[in-house]
């Protein structure tokens, strides 16, 4: 991809009685505001592998001076390799279903290669895919399926998986590599249940939507989870589409929007980390950029897939701090407005209810974000568990050529319908 300048609190979320204990113990190490200026950490290095010449426009006295990146990659093509196998779209928008397909069969078919390229853009396209039961998945495969997925669809080659910025297990034999997403249904939420003491417990749900690690300069691309214990009821996962926003915004917002960068980070994983004398992991988290203390980044407020070649609303969820270059007052409002999309429209939305030990999930995260719902907590339903590996994609940027995605698939079909078309 070329690549050039525009003048323009808490952890992560990872439910059964088959539980695979050998890879929570491996994992564990054998233990189970808006109008601040950001520190210049917070722009890239200009030694960075993926620098890019300063902006030729600075941002407004105040704000983030900050580049916009901007680059072109030709949308992947998808060679029908998967259509063999059953599946179903889970809404019009969002998300498919392979019910019968197994994973680790993919991994190890001779057209592997083949298979994980066109899983990749099945994901990019759809947002999430679903597997039911991959009870032969494990943690080392999980792993190569989430590089694979990046490598197949064209990230950078030293890029490898994400790493967690805080170190929550010491042991020599813990797999940085690996989140666990853990939460216990503890007598201390049920006593909080009983008192009607619900903050504590049950947040607020429009606060708990988020992309996985846009904090880092190189944010994960492909995000592949793996519940392994479930509450009796509840705790299900649900995903909505950036796609999706962008494309229900007018071209004019479209093109305001296109201009914009944002602050991405949480100053919550800083203030834990201090008060629970938590180290920081400072060397390469997944890409030679992602390193140091300073847990922040700037993207573009509109990101183009480069699977896709559609645009997206980046600027979403709990991680988006301010919108650069505007008024505090105006930033607060454009990230109300455009969170509103998200939580007051079910049609971008898919909700995905985890049935069996080693369901899986793997969405883009370039262009979805997603919220775990805390129904079930205090409630003696069970405890909640998986494990999530995220491979580290490229540089989010904005592509000129880029276009909405309901745009796209109209393109598709007259180009099909053109193609089938009898010679005149």
């Amino acid at each position: 991809m070329d690549v050039k300048n525009s003048d323009s609190g808490s952890r992560p979320e990872t439910m059964s009685t088959k539980q695979p204990e050998e890879d929570k113990a491996r994992l564990l190490g054998g233990t189970g505001t808006s109008s601040a200026k950001v520190s210049s950490e917070a722009s890239l290095p200009v030694n960075s592998p993926s620098a890019v010449p300063p902006p030729k426009i600075k941002a407004p006295e105040g704000y983030v001076a900050s580049d916009r990146l901007e680059g072109h990659k030709e949308p992947l093509k998808y060679s029908g390799s998967l259509d063999q196998f059953k599946s179903f779209d889970v809404t019009p928008s969002v998300g498919k279903e392979f019910p019968d397909a197994n994973l680790v069969e993919w991994l190890k078919a001779p057209n592997a290669d083949e298979l994980i390229r066109d899983l990749a853009i099945t994901v990019s396209r759809r947002g999430v895919c679903f597997f039911r039961a991959q009870d032969d998945m494990t943690l080392e495969l999980q792993k190569e399926l989430a590089q694979r997925l990046g490598l197949a669809s064209g990230k950078p080659a030293q890029n490898g998986l994400h790493i967690w910025p805080f170190v929550y297990s010491t042991a020599e034999d813990a797999d940085k590599e690996i989140v666990l997403v853990n939460h216990k249904d503890t007598q201390a939420d049920r006593e909080r249940v009983r008192n009607k003491v619900l903050a504590d417990v049950r947040y607020p749900a429009p606060k708990m939507w988020h992309s996985d690690g846009t904090w880092e300069h190189v944010p994960p691309d492909y995000a592949v989870l793996r519940m392994t214990e479930l509450p009796a009821v509840g705790g299900d996962t649900l995903w909505a589409s950036g796609y999706e926003v962008y494309d229900r915004l007018s071209r004019p917002w479209q093109s305001f929007l296109e201009s914009l960068t944002f602050t991405a980070g949480n100053p919550a994983f800083h203030a834990n980390a201090a008060a629970n004398n938590i180290p920081y992991y400072t060397d390469p988290r997944g890409a030679p950029e992602n390193i140091g203390k300073h847990v922040q980044a700037v993207h573009p407020v509109v990101r183009t897939n480069p699977v896709t070649g559609w645009n997206s609303i980046f600027s979403l969820g709990a991680h988006a701090q301010h919108i650069n270059g505007v008024t505090p007052a105006e930033s607060e409002k454009l990230m109300a407005m455009l969170l509103d999309m998200v939580t007051g429209d079910h049609g971008i939305q898919c909700r995905y209810r985890w049935t069996n030990s080693n369901d899986m999930a793997i969405w883009d995260n370039r262009s979805m974000l997603h919220t775990p719902t805390a129904d079930f907590s205090g409630l003696g339903y069970g405890d909640r568990m998986g494990f999530r590996a995220m491979s580290v994609g490229e540089r989010p940027y904005f592509d000129p050529q880029g276009s909405a995605r309901s745009t796209a698939l109209f393109r598709e079909e007259d180009e099909a319908e053109a193609a089938a078309a009898p010679n005149s």
